[in-house]
């Protein structure tokens, strides 16, 4: 579930790992990196000056560089008060409907911490409070519930027996399992925290799984009852929603993913993931679209949805070091706030998530003043995060970073 020691990339609960890593190595453009900890947020927005011009022309470059054998299909859409575009790139006879549907895995993650921070603001949900109790059974009394939110609980990962060995034909064989997020906690049982809570940052899904768990004991309701009623019919978001656990379907896919799996005999075939179970749940199984997403982000940015004391937590990182071991933040400092990540370069500063289901990898990120914000998915055929350089070639590009093959 930690970066450090997560073997299923696939399972979606460190897959922005695998990006913000990616983040450190470049594809021919300057790094985004981990930006300096603890920042006032005043301080961090976006300085319009240092965001170059939109270039369409380094966008459709980048996704034209789409690596066959590894990504069937990518788009991705930008707007802003700096420009406009929307593009994509796919194999020949793959449909992309960049409007469409697409599973997005850890961005869900900001959905939760939103709906979180809104139960504290009505008094319902003490950040500073353990866990403990609204959770009476859970294991360790000395987390609090806003360090679930910016990853700096300490808690164990859980082990594998949820999400098999990582291989596509596991996947492809056990697609529609569909693990409850009492089964999944339940395996950190026994196991010790990686570190006291509140000294370092270690990004761990497990976080998120606990905070949903929270939201629906504090308020009696599923949290998918929640999240529809607090967030996605206040702002119309009509491609957005938490299935359940029983409920693999995808309806107006903006693509079909697919995996290739190997034959026994040698050779392999695809496997169509369009369907699958939306088991991580609170912590990664919501269905959205990019319309939706920018949508969601604006809103947000724009206070729409939290007051002021809130909306600043998810423009503060935590001043503590990474854990010894994780590669989520790349510079060996935290960059996780209590909803989003932090990355800068150039004088930009963005704000957002990645995400990850088995055949989709999506991101989307803005300026603080939504000058700019970018919302991309691709469709890797693997589990091994060969399509991150891809795309962090469509981020880079389209923040104007100048991303080169």
């Amino acid at each position: 579930m930690n970066a450090h020691t997560n073997r299923t990339r696939w399972a979606a609960l460190a897959a922005a790992g695998a990006l913000a890593a990616a983040l450190t190595v470049g594809v021919g453009a300057p790094a985004l990196a981990a930006a300096p900890a603890a920042t006032p947020a005043a301080a961090v927005s976006a300085n319009p000056s240092a965001l170059p011009p939109l270039d369409p022309a380094a966008i459709r470059s980048a996704l034209a560089r789409r690596p066959a054998a590894d990504v069937s299909a990518g788009f991705v859409r930008v707007t802003g008060s700096a420009g406009r575009f929307e593009g994509s790139s796919a194999e020949a006879g793959t449909a992309v409907d960049p409007h469409g549907r697409f599973r997005i895995g850890s961005i869900s993650k900001v959905f939760t911490a939103t709906v979180v921070l809104q139960l504290a603001a009505e008094g319902r949900i003490d950040l500073d409070g353990s866990v403990r109790q609204y959770l009476p059974d859970f294991p360790f009394p000395s987390v609090t519930v806003g360090q679930l939110l910016d990853h700096t609980s300490g808690l164990p990962g859980g082990d594998n027996r949820f999400w098999g060995d990582g291989t596509t034909g596991w996947f492809a064989e056990h697609r529609l399992d569909a693990p409850t997020p009492e089964k999944i906690t339940a395996t950190m049982a026994g196991q010790p925290l990686a570190f006291d809570p509140g000294t370092a940052q270690q990004y761990n899904g497990m976080n998120t799984f606990v905070a949903g768990l929270v939201v629906e004991k504090v308020t009696g309701h599923r949290y998918a009852d929640e999240l529809r009623d607090r967030i996605i019919r206040p702002l119309g978001l009509h491609d957005t929603s938490l299935p359940d656990a029983g409920d693999p379907q995808l309806r107006h896919p903006a693509t079909r993913p697919y995996l290739t799996v190997p034959d026994a005999g040698g050779g392999s075939h695809r496997a169509d993931v369009t369907e699958q179970s939306p088991w991580p749940w609170a912590e990664g199984g919501m269905i959205s679209s990019a319309p939706d997403l920018d949508r969601f982000m604006t809103a947000l940015f724009r206070g729409r949805l939290l007051p002021p004391a809130e909306q600043e937590k998810l423009f503060t990182v935590p001043d503590v070091p990474v854990a010894p071991g994780s590669s989520h933040c790349p510079d060996g400092t935290a960059c996780m706030s209590m909803g989003l990540e932090r990355l800068a370069a150039g004088g930009i500063v963005a704000w957002g998530k990645t995400g990850s289901r088995p055949g989709s990898t999506s991101g989307v990120f803005a300026t603080r003043d939504l000058a700019r914000t970018v919302v991309y998915s691709v469709d890797p055929t693997a589990l091994d995060g060969t399509e991150s350089p891809y795309a962090l070639g469509l981020l880079t590009s389209s923040f104007g970073l100048g991303a080169k093959g």
